[in-house]
Formats: C-alpha cells, sequence, structure tokens
C-alpha cells in the first residue's frame, strides 16, 4: 500500500469510529430514557398494589354477596 492508499484506509476508520461513537451515545440515551420510565412505572405498580392491597394482605375487594349487581340488572 502506497501512502495515498493508507491515507485513505485511516480517513475511512475514523469516520466509522465518529459514527459509532454517535450510536453509541443515541443508544445510551435511550437506555437513560428507559430506565427513567420503568423505574415511574415500578413506583406507580408499588403504589397501585399497596392501594389494591390495604394492609391486610388480601384484595381490596367487596365479597361478592355485598357487590352490587351490574347496569343491565
Amino acid at each position: 500500500m502506497n501512502q495515498q492508499e493508507l491515507e485513505s484506509v485511516i480517513e475511512r476508520l475514523e469516520t466509522k469510529l465518529a459514527f459509532q461513537e454517535d450510536t453509541i451515545e443515541q443508544l445510551n440515551l435511550a437506555l437513560q430514557s428507559q430506565q427513567n420510565q420503568l423505574e415511574t412505572l415500578e413506583h406507580q405498580f408499588k403504589l397501585i398494589r399497596a392501594k389494591l392491597f390495604e394492609g391486610d394482605g388480601s384484595a381490596a375487594v367487596a365479597p361478592q354477596e355485598q357487590e352490587t349487581p351490574p347496569p343491565h340488572y
């Protein structure tokens, strides 16, 4: 390989590296966003679960005989 070919190869490699660095940064930002969303959803789930199971460990739903009938009855 002559000097010009080597410079061309180096230039292509530098270009690929720049694109890879940009892609890694974009993926990192997407991952951070998804992690934040996951943490928010986990927190919301815990709140909903705590409301559903109020203290005694059983679902906070009335027994069948205490439920009001659906509107079509």
